[in-house]
């Protein structure tokens, strides 16, 4: 064996000098393994929302049609990257090896993961696709996938089903940056406040603004709105198309007493809603773009023809203890927790 890069683009066929994330193709041959990578079983994987979105619409809601979709994907690239949306997902699975510059870490053969980096960077074979669940954007597998010397993960918990922390941790950054964004006596708009990182952001979004802020849930549809309620995770809810930004705006800002807001954060998982997060913001405000179904050439564009002066931040994932923060939402909060479960162990 022999050492591979740090960031892996030893594994990069195509184009030279690409960064994993950004190649065409990634050698997924997984019977060389270098010194310092690891070798995982997969068992599943989440596929990002905006991505599953997309290839579920491609499918026509077709199970069968969703597999052969993944399995293209991945002969081709060496990789679950969609070539729509460029984004990926997580996987769960267990340590198959370790190469021998990496037997330092607290890791051994055997041990339970969950990727804390995207599928668009890791390389992955799928010998088999087991089962797709529509609902919850999950692929189960037989497979195996290489992560990097730099590639994070997150043991999984002993206190919790691995579907529920799966669940959790391919959302883990928008939480755990809710929790870094937002003060006290903040007012916060969360777009797509019916999905699972909606969810949890309006879940820490409550914790951190205290007596004097503010949290506004927007859904799209109002089969969420019930959820939100019994959660208690939000002051008002307010049913709009975000994709329609100046009708958009004339429904969200009477929830905020007729202000604009101090933070938006878009958890949406459609194309298109770029400028329902920026208009609602004061200037000098926060835009938090959790979502991968946006273009940020629309938002930064869209911003300047406005004139808006507001800082916009790239959700990447990853935040320091992100897996940790959101692990720790399911666990001191059990009516979270229970809806989770609800969703996810099945």
């Amino acid at each position: 064996m022999s050492m591979g890069d740090k960031y892996g683009t030893h594994r990069v066929i195509e184009p030279a000098g690409a960064m994993p994330q950004s190649a065409l193709r990634l050698n997924n041959d997984m019977s060389k393994l270098y010194d310092n990578e690891l070798l995982v079983d997969v068992a599943a994987l989440n596929i990002d929302s905006a991505s599953f979105t997309q290839i579920e619409h491609e499918a026509g809601g077709d199970v069968e049609k969703i597999k052969s979709i993944i399995m293209s994907v991945v002969g081709t690239r060496g990789k679950q990257q969609n070539p729509v949306t460029g984004s990926g997902g997580m996987l769960i699975g267990r340590i198959a090896a370790i190469g021998p510059a990496l037997r330092e870490r607290d890791l051994k053969v055997g041990d339970r993961i969950a990727s804390l980096v995207s599928l668009s960077l890791t390389p992955l074979r799928i010998d088999r696709i087991l089962a797709v669940h529509r609902d919850i954007d999950r692929v189960d597998v037989e497979a195996q996938a290489i992560l990097f010397e730099s590639g994070i993960y997150a043991k999984l918990p002993e206190d919790m089903d691995e579907r529920l922390a799966l669940a959790a941790l391919d959302v883990a950054g928008a939480p755990a940056q809710t929790a870094k964004l937002v003060k006290p006596g903040d007012r916060v708009l969360v777009l797509g406040a019916g999905g699972k990182s909606g969810l949890l952001c309006c879940y820490e979004a409550m914790k951190r603004v205290g007596p004097t802020g503010r949290v506004v849930a927007n859904i799209h549809s109002e089969r969420s709105r019930k959820t939100i309620e019994e959660l208690g995770v939000a002051h008002e809810i307010v049913q709009a198309d975000a994709t329609k930004p100046v009708e958009f705006l004339r429904k969200v800002l009477p929830a905020n007493g007729g202000g604009e807001y101090d933070i938006a954060i878009n958890c949406v998982n459609i194309q298109g809603a770029e400028m329902g997060s920026i208009l609602p913001v004061r200037d000098g405000g926060i835009v938090y773009f959790f979502s991968m179904a946006t273009s940020f050439t629309r938002a930064a564009l869209g911003a300047e023809g406005i004139g808006k002066d507001v800082t916009m931040i790239i959700g990447n994932g990853y935040t320091r203890d992100h897996a940790e923060i959101t692990l720790w939402e399911l666990r001191e909060n059990e009516a979270l927790r229970k809806h989770f479960e609800s969703q996810y162990l099945r």
